[in-house]
């Protein structure tokens, strides 16, 4: 997956589904098969799917782990979308929701109504000498929300049951990886189980794992996941462009892939992100929208898996608001197309043609407030990526001299001191 280039979707804002779960069944899910063409034209290889099974609300409150949620369609339904997407080799990641499930989950039910007795009491967390709560008893939640029942990993019974719903995945739909809602939260022998089940079936099958902050390392290994969210980057890459400052960036680019023995994260393949269905689209907190097709090319041009949130190619926009992601996840008739689109389209073009992207080590080459420059470095050749985020002409200085093409132009340049007009970049490549 390190040189494919990904595309989220929140399949059931998407779609336009209710955010109550009405119970009527709807083919919503088959309105992604008019979109592929526009996939194919921006040049995405993979599309990760946030949840889609069966669900009291957004998707994360799961009810049953093999049926597809019927605001969205069928199981058949998605099994079409998926070898559409495959027809079209676009790889299909969804979201893996283990840490808790929904109140209305059938497990929980029969502990609400059978207490200690329920066969399914240690499923969970509870207890049942705790008696002052609603429900009678004490149970484990996630960060506070009572409608999220945390689900005890610890008991090798629950462990099987969801292994056993993933194997159904992988057989039933053909998928090609899974994202791992709360990674953070979740017990490291179920990981380790997971992983092995998941690569005995499908050798290549990719994990990746939401992780908001700590050292990634924790689950960042060949026995765990083999990506996760880089949140420590996303917060450098807005925050270094609203506050004139690039060292913000560069110092955390420098820490996570450089080439001191202390850098954490070298050879490794994070997965980057400017925005999601979590968090504030990126053209709503950039300050000044010229910075947008920087930013993108920053975040290609860095070491990482880019992932683009659906809508925020063509400048999308949205902001969480107060326990409400509703804003964050909208529906679209049809795509938009814009001049950011257009960058877009050649980085993934690039990307996927050139392996330092994707490949390459990372070295930085000079850097002030407003001008940053690095590279990146294979047997093949080395890419070279300069920025300029200052309202003025600036000139960045390299300590070498070569000649280098222009990715985006095809032409040939001199490299050593750059001369960049105000708020752009230059992507270029010597070939070895």
């Amino acid at each position: 997956m390190k040189n494919k280039i990904l595309y989220q979707i929140y399949p059931l804002g998407f779609v336009g589904a209710p955010f109550m779960n009405d119970g009527i069944l709807q083919h919503r899910i088959l309105s992604i098969l008019s979109w592929i063409d526009y996939f194919d034209k921006l040049g995405i290889q993979a599309i990760l799917f946030n949840p889609i099974f069966q669900s009291e609300t957004h998707g994360y409150n799961t009810i049953d782990y093999s049926t597809i949620d019927v605001r969205l369609g069928t199981n058949q339904d998605f099994i079409t979308v998926v070898n559409n997407l495959h027809s079209h080799n676009i790889n299909v990641i969804i979201d893996g929701v283990f840490n808790h499930v929904g109140r209305s989950f059938p497990f929980f039910q029969d502990v609400l109504k059978n207490k200690r007795n329920s066969p399914y009491c240690d499923w969970f967390y509870c207890n049942f000498s705790d008696t002052n709560h609603e429900d009678g008893f004490y149970y484990a939640d996630w960060e506070g929300h009572r409608e999220l029942v945390k689900l005890n990993l610890e008991n090798p019974m629950v462990r099987q049951y969801l292994l056993n719903k993933v194997g159904t995945w992988i057989d039933e739909f053909q998928i090609d990886g899974l994202r791992l809602d709360v990674a953070y939260c979740l017990n490291q022998t179920f990981l380790q189980e997971l992983h092995s089940f998941v690569k005995q079936k499908k050798a290549d099958f990719f994990l990746v794992g939401e992780m908001i902050s700590g050292d990634y390392n924790l689950l960042l290994h060949d026995q765990l996941l083999d990506s996760v969210t880089n949140y420590e980057c996303r917060k450098g890459l807005y925050s270094s462009m609203n506050s004139k400052n690039l060292f913000e960036i560069a110092h955390s680019l420098h820490r996570q892939f450089g080439n001191d023995p202390w850098c954490l994260y070298t050879n490794q393949h994070l997965l980057s992100f400017l925005d999601n269905h979590d968090i504030d689209r990126i053209a709503s907190i950039i300050h000044d929208e010229k910075d947008l097709p920087i930013i993108y090319a920053l975040m290609y041009a860095m070491p990482g898996i880019p992932c683009i949130y659906y809508g925020s190619e063509w400048g999308a926009t949205g902001k969480k608001e107060y326990n409400d992601d509703t804003l964050l996840r909208p529906h679209f008739e049809n795509p938009a197309w814009t001049s950011l689109t257009d960058t877009i389209k050649t980085l993934n073009q690039i990307y996927q043609k050139y392996n330092a992207f994707y490949d390459g080590d990372y070295q930085q080459l000079y850097l002030t407030n407003e001008q940053f420059a690095f590279q990146r470095q294979t047997e093949r050749g080395r890419l070279i990526a300069c920025f300029n985020i200052s309202n003025n002409p600036s000139n960045i200085y390299l300590p070498f001299s070569i000649y280098a093409r222009n990715l985006f132009t095809n032409e040939m340049m001199h490299v050593q001191q750059i001369e960049m007009e105000s708020k752009t970049f230059i992507l270029c490549y010597e070939q070895f």
